[in-house]
């Protein structure tokens, strides 16, 4: 099996990438742990890529604007995001799974933000 990430996506555009495979309830206390709130929601942007994103984020966290650019690109009906976020992706039977390193990397593309050259798992 190849080697599977998420994508944490900061306010201020910084972002790290992590192992995920989806398959362990350790990853998913990993996202609540990145988004660190307690209402989670989870939203698809296309069949294969979901984002993990703080549902009570409006009070109080800062706009986040590389993933409403994100948002932008993908889905046609509009929406704020405030707080970190996290993508990941999703199976034909829309299980959650990980991303390809080349999946997280077309997001930061669509997010506006430099993909380093030497791109892999590590914090931006």
């Amino acid at each position: 099996m190849s080697a599977a990430f998420a994508l944490v996506l900061r306010p201020d555009s910084s972002f790290k990438v992590i192992d995920f495979s989806g398959d362990s309830p350790a990853d998913l206390a990993t996202i609540f742990s990145e988004i660190n709130s307690p209402n989670i929601a989870v939203m698809d942007l296309s069949p294969r890529v979901s984002v993990w994103l703080d549902d009570d984020g409006i009070r109080g966290a800062a706009y986040n604007q590389p993933a409403k650019a994100i948002h932008a690109a993908t889905v046609l009906v509009p929406h704020d995001y405030y707080g970190t976020v996290v993508y990941t992706g999703t199976d034909a039977q829309k299980r959650t799974i990980g991303l390809t390193l080349d999946r997280c990397a077309a997001l930061l593309e669509l997010a506006g933000i430099d993909v380093p050259e030497d791109f892999s798992p590590s914090t931006s």
